[in-house]
């Protein structure tokens, strides 16, 4: 039972909510701006369960909304995040913290389908059952939109793999713990430079986000590095054809091939490449963890994925995570986006400790500067809200994602599997 209910505190809640959603920005890429209008659209709605956002003293029990892609051609993700979360939830509910977190939706994550507006469903969804905080989602461009609600109703929102700069920026109660796209794309040129290599080739999706993120960073930090661009092609996250592209890339004479777009197509553009007789190194973000290379194992040779974790990693808090997660609910599911939602459910604990209380005004303030050790490493929250952590890099063996090495924020090489 919650022990207030404060009639008087959800109207001045409600008003807050009104005030701040004027101040709020919108995203300027095309999924994140359709997205936002639809935030915008639902303002109201929203706005009026915003009781969710509390103040005063609680029950030691932290009500929690989670958000993450159900259905669809992402359900892996989704289903990784469910399985982690009830993982995490029977372990810190069995725990000495004194705290409890309780899952609003019957304990289920909502789905958003990978899309703005579906997102924004399942965030009214959760605010009508009165959440402490909101946990997801992994994209970015379903939840920038529930980023700019979540500010305007003084919500919680710890985004769990949405690495667009703007997320965070949406307001001061907006958290993440993965990292963001400028930091990934600088990782990723840095791998670049470290071999030696000279001229690189780009494709990317125009239509998404996430993908636009990381080429701009990527790119950038090419150049200042002075590692030639010599071809940027662009595709659509619906696209099944890249042969045009890969031969393209072929013959602007690149050693190096950036593709950061999701899973699904992943097969299709590294096998295009590879018939197209690109024989260098390809590399994705973290996008990639997950998709599928059945049949096509030999040519994910000499293919590398940055990512926030990997289950090879033998550090302490992996192991232990990784033991019981497989003994549980098997390895299909055993993603990035399981360890970061797994993690997210224990910083709201720490949050909590550090705030005095569950309520979501105490979250917030336990969440802003925390330092959190957890299955994704060391994590410092800036100024922004923003992880900074470190980044894995990823290669396949025989078609299996191997974990190959882990650099610090600065570059270095913390650990690495050789």
């Amino acid at each position: 039972m919650r022990k207030h209910k404060r009639v008087l505190a959800l109207t001045m809640a409600a008003a807050m909510g009104l005030s701040l959603l004027a101040g709020c920005g919108s995203s300027t890429q095309q999924q994140a701006g359709a997205g936002s209008e639809t935030a915008a659209s639902s303002a109201a709605e929203s706005t009026a369960s915003a009781e969710g956002a509390t103040t005063g003293a609680e029950d030691n029990v932290i009500r929690v909304g989670v958000v993450c892609s159900m259905t669809g051609g992402s359900a892996i993700y989704g289903e990784g995040a469910q399985n982690a979360v009830d993982m995490a939830v029977e372990e810190i509910n069995a725990g000495d913290s004194g705290y409890k977190i309780e899952i609003v939706n019957n304990g289920q994550v909502a789905d958003d389908a990978k899309d703005a507006k579906q997102a924004m469903n399942a965030y009214n969804l959760l605010m009508a059952e009165q959440p402490e905080a909101i946990v997801g989602s992994f994209f970015s461009s379903v939840t920038l939109p529930m980023a700019t609600q979540a500010a305007a109703d003084n919500m919680l929102l710890l985004a769990t793999g949405a690495t667009n700069v703007d997320v965070t920026l949406k307001g001061d109660t907006i958290f993440r713990n993965c990292f963001i796209d400028p930091y990934q794309g600088k990782m990723a040129a840095l791998f670049v430079k470290d071999k030696g290599i000279g001229k690189v080739a780009v494709i990317y999706a125009k239509d998404d986000d996430y993908s636009n993120g990381l080429k701009d960073a990527f790119v950038e930090n090419c150049e200042a590095n002075g590692i030639e661009v010599t071809y940027t092609g662009e595709c659509m996250t619906t696209d099944t054809d890249y042969s045009s592209q890969a031969a393209q890339a072929v013959a602007s004479g690149a050693e190096f091939l950036y593709y950061p777009c999701f899973l699904d197509t992943v097969p299709l553009l590294v096998g295009a490449a590879r018939n197209a007789g690109f024989t260098g190194i390809i590399m994705g973000g973290d996008g990639w963890d997950g998709a599928d290379t059945t049949g096509l194992e030999d040519k994910f040779d000499n293919c590398y994925f940055t990512n926030h974790y990997s289950s090879e990693d033998t550090s302490p808090a992996v192991v232990n995570f990784v033991q019981k997660f497989t003994e549980k609910y098997g390895t299909e599911s055993l993603n990035a986006c399981a360890a970061l939602y797994y993690d997210a459910m224990y910083m709201l604990v720490q949050a909590a400790e550090n705030g005095g209380g569950t309520d979501t005004a105490s979250l917030v303030k336990g969440m802003k500067g925390m330092s959190f050790s957890g299955v994704g490493g060391d994590i410092t929250l800036d100024e922004n809200g923003d992880a900074i952590k470190s980044i894995v890099f990823n290669t396949y063996v025989d078609g299996q994602g191997k974990w190959a090495e882990t650099l610090d924020a600065e570059g270095k090489v913390v650990a690495s599997a050789e």
